[in-house]
């Protein structure tokens, strides 16, 4: 049954050329994640690097090149991926909470593309702070070849940023012509990009002696475990009834019904650990590029960049109480209470037992229930490669490769994925990828 899954999957001309099409954009991104930038010498990057991933305190280089599929650590084009349209799109859904004018001229006409613009500009911003930050950096580490400093500076910024946007360009290009969503799709390519690698490094440590192979062992039973844990709570909704009576519009009697709104467990998903991420990236990226080892940095400086260690207690403290704030933010944007009452309201619906100047409030105190827990869990799968690293002393790239942020990005992506292609199969009468075909899309 699988095969004819799959075989069915190429058949229909309209998927077969979606699914062509996202493998051609990724191969391009993967390219362009192994082009060091001009002006950089990549025997002295691999050196650099390599030394560090012996001595097991490349906690800053994994942690970025966790999103990027190594490109980082390549000083490549694409270095730093669609995080910079990321936190863009960050500051700005903040600053639309913050001044209420700006959230009107958002919902009026054309304030969607007006949006849309000012977040392509935030993210010329936000790449030129941090590939500023990389050209430092690579002066700290040594990696420069050029000796005029201030072309190389010009040639490194202008380049990365070139690159981000060409990035962001690509998982439109996915969106809109592809298979899921196009942003997500190059972050799940960036995470998978590395498993080879990950593995690499594991074996290597274990010939050495310096991991134990029964720990690899639980290791991966915790991971299997996280795995089963995502999937089902992925699954997960709450059903709030609504019935609608019969009501006259114009000239015509429209019938009374029943339905549910689907809030699901986790409502914002995976997006608060991409927002929290993405929100600590920039000021890491910027303090750790500039604080070198020298002695005229400043002590504060090199304490605030021991403190924004990924692997340390209080970024992962910081990261927790961001993801809680993410969760519930994400979900008063994306399900507005206020919003869908009125919605109610306006269809002549109603929840049963709740009178109609309560539906908001009621709605307010289901969503917190869902989102409260919600938030832990995901807080909670977020520091599992940290306790890994303390209790197993695995390499950190095998940790944050396979840690519970990229394995609720690699399921949420992938199920929303084979809901897209499920969708396509079920419209043109065929079998889908799964029996039951019970898949369901987060953006349904």
């Amino acid at each position: 049954m699988a095969g004819n899954s799959l075989v069915n999957m190429f058949k229909v001309k309209e998927l077969r050329n979606r699914l062509l099409f996202t493998l051609a954009v990724l191969a391009i991104y993967r390219l362009g994640c192994v082009l060091t930038i001009p002006g950089v010498d990549a025997a002295a990057l691999f050196d650099y690097f390599n030394k560090l991933m012996k001595e097991n305190n490349n906690a800053f280089a994994s942690y970025m090149d966790f999103f990027v599929g190594g490109a980082f650590s390549n000083f490549s084009v694409f270095m730093l991926g669609v995080m910079p349209y990321i936190s863009a799109q960050i500051i700005l859904q903040l600053l639309l909470i913050v001044f209420p004018s700006l959230k009107r001229a958002v919902q009026e006409d054309g304030g969607q593309q007006r949006f849309a613009l000012w977040t392509r500009a935030g993210t010329i911003l936000v790449c030129l702070i941090q590939s500023f930050a990389v050209t430092v950096y690579a002066k700290n580490i040594g990696a420069v070849s050029l000796d005029n400093e201030v072309a190389f500076k010009l040639l490194a910024m202008l380049t990365v940023t070139t690159g981000s946007m060409i990035t962001v360009w690509l998982g439109d290009q996915i969106t809109a012509h592809g298979i899921g969503n196009g942003i997500s799709i190059l972050i799940f390519a960036g995470i998978v990009a590395r498993i080879p690698s990950a593995i690499s490094q594991l074996s290597q440590a274990i010939k050495a002696g310096t991991v134990n192979f029964v720990f690899v062992i639980v290791a991966v039973v915790i991971y299997v475990a996280i795995i089963a844990v995502v999937a089902f709570e992925e699954g997960g909704e709450r059903k709030i009834p609504v019935h609608y009576a019969k009501r006259v519009v114009g000239r015509k009697m429209y019938d009374g019904g029943s339905t549910y709104i689907p809030f699901k467990v986790n409502p914002s998903n995976v997006i608060p650990l991409i927002f929290a991420s993405s929100f600590l990236t920039l000021p890491m990226q910027v303090i750790t590029s500039v604080a070198s080892k020298s002695g005229d940095t400043p002590k504060w400086l090199l304490s605030l960049s021991s403190f924004l260690n990924p692997m340390g207690v209080w970024y992962n403290v910081v990261l927790v109480v961001l993801i809680v704030f993410f969760a519930y933010f994400y979900t008063q944007v994306t399900l507005n209470p206020t919003e869908i009452a009125k919605q109610i309201r306006e269809n002549g619906g109603s929840i049963p037992g709740v009178s109609a100047d309560k539906t908001e409030v009621t709605l307010q105190k289901i969503l917190n229930r869902l989102v409260f827990p919600g938030s832990l869990f995901l807080a909670a799968i977020a520091v599992v490669p940290t306790v890994i690293q303390i209790i197993f002393k695995f390499p950190q790239a095998v940790t944050t490769l396979m840690g519970g942020t990229s394995l609720i990005i690699m399921v949420g992506v992938a199920t929303d994925t084979m809901a897209q292609i499920e969708a396509l199969l079920k419209m043109h009468h065929q079998d889908g990828i799964v029996k039951k075909g019970k898949i369901r899309s987060r953006s349904l």
